[in-house]
């Protein structure tokens, strides 16, 4: 459908009273006057580039009691994301072309945005990811034992890196020293023994092994989930080709804050010290970290309410990262133009995707959203299939309209779109 849309846009680093014309899902102009044709106007609420998640575990195929491809895009769109990367640690792991078929088929069926698929790199595939880069948006490498993980021995990581480079797609790595995580392993009751279990040197030591065995500057290597002072410190001449994630949950918690349902906070790497809070705040505010991710990693209530020691590591969080980076804006926290450039245009940079801005000749994802209109989050009002959140109660700030590709996929609560609707995208 081809229209305008008339209201506040962010454009170039600033809002301005503008008209965005859409043509055939793309943005086919910015201008100060209206032209003929299907008008929407969004009053006072305000147009931002949709966000793009790039680091979601929508635990489909093989855990369909904790999420699918159906509910989790659901809940992406109406957290005002409109593009996903699943990570490959499902039932089977896409370690094999079949396995990303299969995979891809499904997600083709079940989505309502947009989406990517990652391969998983294991000591036994390496030889195979030139074939596997066909079928897959990127790869990624486990250092460290976590749920359901596949695992790259360090000793193979410089043969895997060279064997992605020359595919030109991104490497995601969970940077956690196995061998450093066997040291300290031990019985857990909290998260502070989970936290001892999974010091920060044992996310340092796996950086530190990243940044000596990358090839060379054309490795693009992304580190996911950032959740440490000793691991800002050891990027901190990070080459260009580097990219680092943080999430909001390493972001607004730290340990020793959260003395009920600590199970409830179990994510690996593990939730850590306020001075590890406050250098990752830095580490965004300074640009040291470029990228926010949910790592949505949703597990059923019946499965985090049992004893510490069993239970699952992760959280659910794709529908709530915009929404709370918003409120975050507002109350100072960060700049607008760092969150979109770490939610929006970065992601969109190091995926090669035509979106992330709102530019002539990108596709048409955008949100409106009224940026007054602070709320608290309930886990009952959310769309994962698992039923909860760790942010219950804190502000955020939800898009009321998410258009992907021109096509307007939320309105408020309701879904507009059929599942199927989200195109595989980064092949």
């Amino acid at each position: 459908m081809d229209f305008t849309v008339e209201g506040k846009i962010y454009h170039k680093g600033s809002f301005e009273e503008a008209y965005l014309s859409i043509r055939q899902g793309k943005i086919a102009a910015i201008k100060k006057t209206m032209t003929s044709g299907s008008h929407l106007t969004v009053g006072s609420q305000v147009i931002l580039p949709a966000g793009i998640d790039c680091h979601v575990h929508f635990r489909d195929p093989g855990f369909p009691k904790k999420e699918d491809f159906s509910t989790g895009s659901a809940a992406a769109a109406f957290g005002g994301i409109s593009c996903v990367f699943d990570m490959p640690n499902t039932q089977p792991q896409t370690t094999s072309v079949r396995a990303l078929l299969e995979k891809t088929q499904r997600a083709t069926q079940k989505s309502y945005v947009d989406f990517g698929l990652l391969a998983g790199v294991n000591d036994e595939n390496i030889s195979m990811l030139s074939e596997l880069s066909a079928y897959c948006s990127g790869f990624k490498i486990f250092l460290g034992s976590s749920t359901n993980a596949l695992h790259l021995s360090p000793q193979n990581l410089h043969r895997a890196l060279a064997e992605a480079e020359p595919t030109k797609k991104i490497t995601f790595v969970h940077a956690e020293d196995e061998p450093c995580l066997k040291k300290h392993q031990a019985p857990e009751q909290s998260l502070v023994d989970h936290l001892r279990c999974r010091p920060a040197r044992c996310e340092e030591e796996a950086i530190r092994t990243v940044l000596k065995n990358i090839p060379s500057s054309s490795s693009l290597v992304h580190i996911c989930h950032l959740s440490s002072r000793d691991g800002l410190e050891a990027l901190r001449t990070r080459p260009n080709n580097i990219s680092v994630g943080v999430t909001p949950h390493h972001l607004f918690f730290d340990a020793p804050m959260l003395q009920k349902n600590q199970t409830f906070y179990k994510v690996n790497p593990p939730i850590r010290s306020s001075f590890d809070k406050e250098a990752l705040w830095n580490g965004m505010n300074t640009h040291q970290i470029d990228i926010l991710e949910s790592d949505h990693a949703p597990h059923t209530l019946e499965e985090k309410n049992v004893d510490f020691d069993s239970a699952p590591s992760g959280v659910p969080g794709v529908e709530t990262l915009y929404p709370l980076m918003l409120a975050a804006v507002i109350k100072g926290q960060l700049p607008l133009d760092t969150l979109l450039w770490m939610l929006c245009e970065r992601p969109a940079q190091l995926l090669h995707l035509p979106k992330g801005k709102l530019e002539v000749g990108r596709d048409a994802d955008f949100i409106v959203v009224d940026m007054k209109k602070t709320q608290m989050i309930s886990g009952e009002n959310l769309h994962s299939k698992c039923g909860w959140t760790p942010f219950e109660g804190y502000p955020a700030i939800f898009p009321s309209l998410l258009f992907i590709r021109g096509e307007q996929v939320i309105d408020d609560h309701q879904l507009l779109v059929k599942q199927g609707f989200g195109a595989s995208v980064g092949v």
